[in-house]
């Protein structure tokens, strides 16, 4: 009963096997998949994909590298599509200071404009966050984000960082990277989240887990992470199977 609570199922990676890969995912246990629509070409094709399978669900959201590109018409979009049954989240929206295609002011204002209509809604977030910890953690705490709250998706700050995350009403997400033998800062991190503030997913096809790091990523391999966290925490897979996937049922209201 795995929950893989961030995905990109609908990316051109999965053209050829799309249907292979779900049912993958199914056979290795996963009952519940988040696919996260983030501009005007995902967004479209996430929804089907949700409509197209009863256990997958869609966000739909502007993402920071495309800020830019977003205009008022887009966020007028995105709240219509915000009453479709199968749309449980506003995302993924953020700052993105890596990859810096679009202006920092822009990200800025795109992403605030999107807390405020989450909060409208009454819908949680997906934050997508990239060398940004400080200014993402300002804008949430002056938007009052914590109204809604959310998830911090494949987080890779610190305990200091994730512990404001979560005074914040925000779910703490682990994706591939957790699983990376070097990876010290986000092990001891997972390993101080509480059980009721974790999640798990695989950012798929992209991130992907050990062994099979270097290549394509896919949802089945979110089992890959949940043995992981099971591990770091002491648990069985089933406990924290369990657990993660509660936290995915509350916070997006999923059936």
């Amino acid at each position: 009963m795995l929950t893989d609570t961030h995905t990109h199922l609908n990316a051109p990676q999965f053209d050829e096997d799309r249907h292979d890969v779900i049912q993958r995912a199914l056979e290795s246990g996963i009952s519940r998949i988040i696919n996260v629509g983030f501009n005007r070409e995902t967004i479209p094709s996430s929804i089907a994909l949700a409509e197209q399978y009863d256990f997958i669900y869609s966000t739909v959201g502007w993402h920071p590298q495309d800020a830019k590109d977003m205009t008022a018409d887009d966020l007028d979009w995105i709240e219509q599509l915000c009453s479709h049954p199968k749309v449980v989240a506003i995302g993924e929206i953020g700052l993105d200071y890596y990859w810096d295609t679009s202006p920092k002011d822009v990200q800025d204002r795109v992403f605030r404009e999107q807390i405020r209509l989450a909060r409208k809604l009454g819908m949680p977030i997906v934050i997508h966050n990239r060398d940004a910890h400080h200014d993402i953690l300002q804008v949430l705490r002056e938007e009052k984000a914590s109204d809604v709250g959310g998830v911090m998706h494949c987080f890779s700050g610190s305990w200091e960082t994730a512990k404001l995350c979560m005074d914040m009403n925000f779910h703490i997400s682990f994706g591939g990277p957790v699983t990376f033998k070097n990876a010290k800062q986000p092990k001891e991190v997972l390993e101080k989240v509480p059980l009721d503030r974790l999640l798990i997913e695989t950012d798929a096809p992209y991130l992907t887990p050990h062994p099979f790091r270097g290549k394509r990523n896919e949802t089945a391999y979110v089992k890959l992470v949940a043995e992981t966290a099971a591990e770091i925490k002491g648990l069985t897979l089933e406990e924290l199977a369990r657990a993660t996937t509660q936290n995915a049922v509350t916070l997006f209201g999923l059936l």
